[in-house]
């Protein structure tokens, strides 16, 4: 019996923990592009420098989710604000999201498959 619990136990642990953190809301190209429109969201490209400077989204802040200080940037952010957070595929974003959600932002939104999408609508894009 103890053994049958302990597995119940342990099979429920690794079904959490395997289990995304996210709390943000997934949104199409309509719908990001409609949810950066308002006052109090932030977006936020969380590709490297280079491929925000060859193209991103008006007004995006760039913070490289696979950079060196990603962590400490993000804790120097708002977290009452709402962040609408991209990167080219969707892949990046969410793992943003997650490192944001555990840090205790909850107003996250994440543009589904990127900015790849955003272009397949032919949505604009500004250099920098």
């Amino acid at each position: 019996m103890k053994k049958s619990i302990a597995a119940v136990l342990a099979t429920a642990f690794l079904l959490t923990s395997c289990s995304s953190s996210t709390t943000a809301t997934n949104l199409d190209a309509a719908g990001f592009a409609d949810q950066i429109t308002k006052t109090d969201v932030i977006t936020l490209d969380v590709r490297t420098p280079g491929e925000f400077s060859e193209g991103h989204i008006e007004g995006a802040i760039n913070i490289d989710v696979e950079g060196p200080s990603f962590d400490s940037e993000i804790a120097n952010l708002d977290k009452t604000k709402s962040y609408a957070v991209y990167c080219r595929s969707g892949r990046r974003s969410i793992i943003a999201v997650d490192k944001m959600s555990a840090t205790g932002f909850e107003k996250l939104s994440n543009l589904e498959n990127g900015i790849n999408d955003w272009l397949a609508n032919s949505l604009p894009l500004v250099t920098s």
